[in-house]
């Protein structure tokens, strides 16, 4: 089951995408509301109080290259709980290793009934990395569909290579890290007490012999 309580056919609605929206240039100044509660776009979206409030956003992950902290910075503080990541826009960035953080962020906004923006300078790479694989762990979502889902609602995204890399790395990642967490803690006491019990007697025939 879905983390964000999603039926499968909703998800499957959602990776096709909305087929009535014609996609217009200056749409990649605004930003799109990717899952239930969870928008994508760029920093001028996140400059406009009268958006913000018009989307019902309560949290706001502001991603930046660190020489853009001086423009690309939380406006309002006092109105918004922000979380910053400083990530530089590189192929050779980590992202996967920054990814915990604003996945954690993302989902306790969820969980309390908020609603999420989620933005970088331009929303076309930094941004939508980190959203395309919040959006592959808690939807289960090979890499492909959850790069669709994303890009069906914000048309020009464009991770860079290094970034999409990781983004293929990070599906076995978060499939692993499931197949560990949905396995019964008594099954895996069985397999080592078992794996043990094999050990010692291979050693006993050792002896033996």
């Amino acid at each position: 089951m879905n983390t964000l309580n999603l039926s499968d056919e909703h998800i499957k609605n959602l990776i096709q995408g909305p087929g009535d929206v014609e996609w217009r240039y200056e749409m990649r100044r605004e930003c799109q509301e990717i899952l239930p509660g969870l928008l994508l776009g760029p920093f001028q979206a996140s400059k406009s109080l009268d958006t913000l409030q018009g989307y019902g956003v309560t949290h706001i992950v502001c991603i930046r290259d660190q020489k853009e902290a001086f423009s690309v910075k939380p406006r309002f503080p006092d109105l918004f709980r922000y979380l910053v990541l400083d990530v530089e826009d590189n192929e050779e960035q980590n992202v996967i290793r920054l990814f915990p953080e604003a996945d954690q962020f993302i989902q306790q906004a969820l969980d309390q009934g908020g609603k999420v923006l989620v933005h970088c300078n331009g929303g076309i790479s930094l941004s939508p990395a980190f959203v395309v694989m919040f959006v592959m762990r808690h939807c289960h979502l090979s890499w492909e569909d959850a790069l669709h889902l994303v890009q069906n609602r914000r048309y020009c995204i464009s991770p860079n290579g290094g970034f999409l890399t990781q983004i293929k790395e990070y599906e076995s990642i978060y499939r692993a890290k499931a197949a560990v967490a949905n396995f019964p803690s008594g099954a895996m006491q069985r397999v080592v007490s078992r794996r043990k019990r094999d050990d010692d007697e291979e050693i006993d025939d050792r002896q033996v012999g």
